[in-house]
């Protein structure tokens, strides 16, 4: 029964990484210029494509923030570096690619998957660097 021993403190993580992912979420559909649910919810695949692709970019550096931290204080700073870096990537985006807003309306999903592809690139590169 020892290893059960372990659990609050896998709660107590887990929670956090719920808790920063749905922050991140929070804020990267506020700064976005779509409005993603309501284009997800009318069945716009680069919507989900782009949105995907953003979650998971931000969740990789998250799973690396959460498996090299020594304390839960440790995970929120790290996890805070990497929602900064993850919202930068979009606004990159936005300057590489200016018509991004309307061709994620418009439900082009080479747009999005390419949006999407450079959100995870960054991730794991961003997850890499905290090791």
């Amino acid at each position: 029964m020892v290893y059960l021993e372990t659990i609050p403190n896998f709660l107590l993580f887990f929670g956090a990484c719920l808790a920063y992912a749905a922050v991140f979420l929070a804020i990267y559909t506020r700064v976005t210029p779509w409005n993603e649910l309501a284009l997800i919810r009318a069945g716009n695949n680069a919507a989900a494509i782009s949105l995907s692709g953003a979650g998971l970019g931000f969740a990789i550096p998250l799973a690396s923030a959460t498996v090299q931290s020594l304390n839960i204080a440790d995970m929120a700073v790290w996890s805070a570096i990497a929602l900064v870096i993850q919202l930068g990537v979009f606004f990159v985006a936005r300057i590489l690619k200016p018509g991004l807003a309307a061709d994620i309306e418009a439900g082009r999903t080479a747009t999005a998957a390419t949006y999407a592809a450079f959100a995870l690139g960054v991730g794991l590169l961003n997850a890499a660097c905290m090791t």
